[in-house]
């Protein structure tokens, strides 16, 4: 167990997460000594988690986040004025282009088939077409027939429509196509008159 800044909570290890308690953590659940040295693991799962209100916090790429950054401390070593992620230029329009171009081998997120195959079809322009590129290529976008509809209004070949200045205001950033969940949930709210936990749960209940 380990005290976070000197706050009375407890921290362990949850395959890929953290978990954060007020007290000790081995009061309420379960706890073992993992494969790796001075690390804990528990015996819940996150649906376990989630029906005891502990509050769970995923920590993902962490292999990835340390190529990041010794890639720095390389290029920082001929460039001085790039110390941090924060000084890397944005929109970097060659960056894009070789994006465009498929050319993703090794890089985070966009490195499967799937992802390489869909960038030269979505030509990502900006970080948040990026964004949109990696949510849409999953299951749940693509079975719901969510991917041509995009890259047809991307090109201009199909209008973008709204059935109310309510929901345009939530789809306006996605050209009228649900991608997000965070979109399914305004969606319920704006258009159904859902609460906000009513629109939780049916989003719980959809991606069951």
């Amino acid at each position: 167990m380990q005290q976070i800044l000197g706050l009375p909570r407890h921290l362990s290890q949850h395959v890929g997460g953290f978990v954060i308690t007020q007290g000790k953590i081995s009061d309420l659940v379960p706890v073992e000594n993992a494969a790796m040295a001075d690390r804990t693991v528990i015996q819940w799962d996150k649906d376990d988690l989630e029906a005891m209100g502990l509050l769970k916090v995923d920590v993902l790429a962490l292999g990835m986040l340390t190529a990041l950054k010794k890639c720095l401390h390389y290029v920082h070593q001929y460039d001085p004025s790039m110390r941090t992620i924060a000084d890397i230029p944005k929109e970097d329009a060659d960056t894009y282009e070789m994006l465009c171009r498929g050319d993703s081998l090794g890089v985070f997120q966009v490195e499967s088939r799937a992802q390489m195959s869909m960038l030269p079809r979505l030509k990502p322009r900006t970080f948040y077409d990026l964004v949109i590129q990696i949510a849409i290529v999953r299951p749940g976008p693509i079975q719901g027939d969510m991917v041509h509809p995009d890259l047809r209004r991307r090109d201009k070949l199909e209008p973008v429509e709204y059935p109310s200045k309510a929901i345009e205001g939530v789809l306006s950033s996605t050209l009228g196509i649900p991608i997000f969940q965070e979109q399914a949930i305004r969606l319920t709210m704006v258009a159904a008159g859902f609460s906000g936990g009513e629109a939780d749960q049916l989003r719980r209940a959809m991606t069951s």
